[in-house]
């Protein structure tokens, strides 16, 4: 029997999300095959709260615990980390550092970046993101071509000593999103390498970063057929980005709009759709899967 690749899903959260965080918990013992772990990342001041989620699949880590001792945290300051080596760290590196960093916490074969904003609506197992010897990258060629977008291909050109570029051809950028960590300190590696310091000293001297994008155009643009990846452009998880609540036309075009191939959905925080709301899409989101199960069976029959 071959030895099956092991899977991390990664969840960074913090106390106003708690409640989402539980759904997608819950969500995945309901819909996600095992075995998989479920590493939940919060600061060190959210453990308390975010015990009741633990189990023996659902692992905390503090964020604090991820950083080196020369990154710490700001009292009062939620957007800002104190740096003992320049300049302070705005909080949205400091996120991307410890996505980044996971490859030397954890040692599963493969991580799956799952926000707390999405939830499972449909049975799934992350071994079909294999294709033989290769996992998948999401990839879309053409996506992702956005103004606001640039400065994080050129952080990213910049870090792995390519040519700028403010666009690389592709989105990176998405949800239930995986990496090989194999590949991750391969990344620590070259960007060591490039910038002549440890890789984190590095990353923390940018303004600004995507660690998708960055991930991504290593993967094609350094690793290219040695990165071990497939690239797949179908989004498994239905999206809900727009920064402002759904009324309710808008929510009945959303869950509309789920796909068959779609096992989970997004609805971003930022959009200020209250617990309730929230709930109810992901109650129509499972009937409508449940629905569109019976008459693909009815038509395969």
């Amino acid at each position: 029997m071959k030895n099956e690749r092991s899977y991390a899903i990664i969840t960074p959260s913090f106390a106003p999300d708690f409640e989402r965080c539980k759904l997608l918990c819950s969500s995945l013992v309901k819909y996600v095959k095992p075995p998989y772990k479920h590493y939940l990342i919060v600061d060190q001041r959210d453990l308390d709260l975010f015990k009741q989620l633990k189990t023996p699949e659902n692992e905390l880590i503090a964020v604090e615990s991820v950083l080196p001792n020369w990154i710490m945290r700001l009292p009062f300051a939620r957007k800002w980390w104190f740096n003992f080596k320049g300049l302070p760290i705005r909080n949205w590196i400091v996120q991307q550092i410890v996505k980044l960093s996971m490859a030397e916490h954890v040692h599963e074969d493969v991580f799956v970046f799952i926000d707390s904003d999405v939830a499972f609506i449909r049975s799934f197992d992350f071994h079909t993101f294999e294709h033989g010897s290769h996992v998948r990258l999401f990839k879309i060629p053409g996506g992702g071509n956005i103004e606001s977008h640039y400065k994080w291909h050129r952080a990213a050109a910049k870090l792995l000593g390519i040519s700028p570029q403010d666009y690389f051809g592709a989105r990176y950028i998405g949800n239930v999103v995986t990496w090989r960590r194999e590949n991750v300190l391969k990344l620590h590696q070259r960007i060591a390498e490039i910038s002549g310091r440890p890789w984190i000293d590095a990353v923390a001297r940018q303004w600004n970063l995507s660690e998708y994008i960055l991930y991504g155009v290593f993967a094609d643009q350094v690793l290219k057929g040695e990165s071990g990846h497939y690239d797949v452009a179908d989004n498994i998880c239905h999206e809900y980005w727009t920064p402002k609540p759904m009324d309710r036309a808008e929510t009945d075009r959303f869950v509309a709009g789920l796909k068959r191939d779609q096992v989970a959905v997004m609805v971003s925080a930022k959009a200020g759709v209250n617990l309730d709301q929230y709930r109810d899409i992901l109650i129509r989101c499972e009937n409508k899967s449940i629905d569109d199960s019976k008459d693909l069976n009815y038509i395969k029959s």
